[in-house]
């Protein structure tokens, strides 16, 4: 028997008494001892979890190599999984459904601040979402970096729902000739994220209607985002908040059938030692604390290999995939 299941069986008394023997001149208070006790019975039923480092991550991710294949089933269970947390097909995006005049709402990274939707809010929304789910196949576009020279281009192009995200520029000129490039498509915004997210948001908003754009766009719901963020850190990802990349993974692995993602890789060289930058438009790495990409980085592996989703790490040209189970 383990010696918590011996604690267990003692009164009080009797467990003190295991401590005096084990700890014959302890100065400690009652309680102290008392919690030492109980922390050395929690790390033997619940041992530390150590972090894989980088070389084992990779080392993990080469064992595996480039064959995959697709399970439907496991898709459907995360994808469940996703509509009971966090009912993404209602509340991706705010709308004036599931966000009525009137309706107070905290933002979702901040823990002082909420604000009330008033008429000039109210009328920037849609009236629902604006696209017909489920999506079929998606495709998720992350680190710019480690795309180059991918030959992933066409194949991210073929999907049928494309979510990239990049960094706003603050010419408004430039901003518009950018954003010419992907025609009819919509914008997700965190307006209602945090306070400082909010007047940019709107200025992308204000600036594409202003010019006419073939663009539309959404504004990202901090209820959504807040229950994401409790479902991942329910499954072990210590971070301040999850980052933007995990966060529409997610929003796809609800909305569409098919997900594939691409230049999620969190290191600082690829898996043959090259160096790569962290973001389409500079190099600077997220704040220490505020993101914890390894252990996304793991969660989505893990996805990947159950067959829930594609990550797409090798150039596409020399990628082998076996067909759809």
């Amino acid at each position: 028997m383990s010696p918590c299941g011996r604690a267990r069986r003692h009164t009080s008394r009797g467990a003190m008494a295991i401590l005096a023997w084990k700890f014959p001149r302890t100065r400690l208070p009652v309680g102290a001892s008392a919690l030492c006790v109980v922390v050395l019975c929690w790390l033997y039923i619940f041992p530390v979890y150590r972090l894989p480092n980088e070389k084992e991550i990779v080392q993990g991710v080469l064992q595996q190599g480039t064959a995959w294949r697709r399970n439907q089933t496991a898709a459907r269970v995360f994808r469940k999984q996703m509509e009971d947390c966090c009912d993404p097909a209602h509340l991706f995006a705010m709308t004036k459904l599931n966000s009525p005049m009137g309706k107070s709402m905290w933002y979702d990274g901040e823990f002082l601040y909420s604000f009330t939707i008033d008429n000039s809010t109210y009328s920037l929304f849609p009236q629902a979402t604006p696209f017909q789910l489920p999506l079929k196949k998606c495709a998720v576009v992350g680190n710019g970096g480690i795309l180059k020279k991918s030959g992933c281009g066409r194949q991210i192009d073929e999907a049928n729902f494309v979510m990239r995200f990049q960094n706003l520029l603050w010419s408004r000129k430039t901003f518009v000739d950018n954003m010419k490039i992907y025609n009819h498509s919509y914008i997700y915004m965190p307006a209602f994220s945090m306070k400082t997210g909010t007047e940019p948001s709107l200025r992308v908003y204000y600036t594409l209607s202003d010019v006419g754009a073939n663009q539309t766009v959404l504004f990202a719901n901090p209820n959504f985002l807040r229950s994401i963020g409790k479902f991942w850190k329910s499954r072990g990802i210590h971070a301040k908040r999850l980052s933007t990349g995990l966060f529409l993974v997610s929003a796809a692995l609800g909305l569409c059938e098919e997900v594939a993602i691409y230049g999620f890789w969190p290191f600082s060289v690829n898996m043959h030692e090259q160096p790569i930058s962290h973001h389409y438009y500079d190099n600077v790495l997220p704040f220490s604390g505020f993101h914890a990409m390894p252990e996304e980085f793991l969660q989505l592996w893990y996805l990947h290999k159950i067959g829930a989703l594609r990550m797409q790490l090798d150039p596409c040209e020399d990628t082998s995939l076996q067909p759809t189970s």
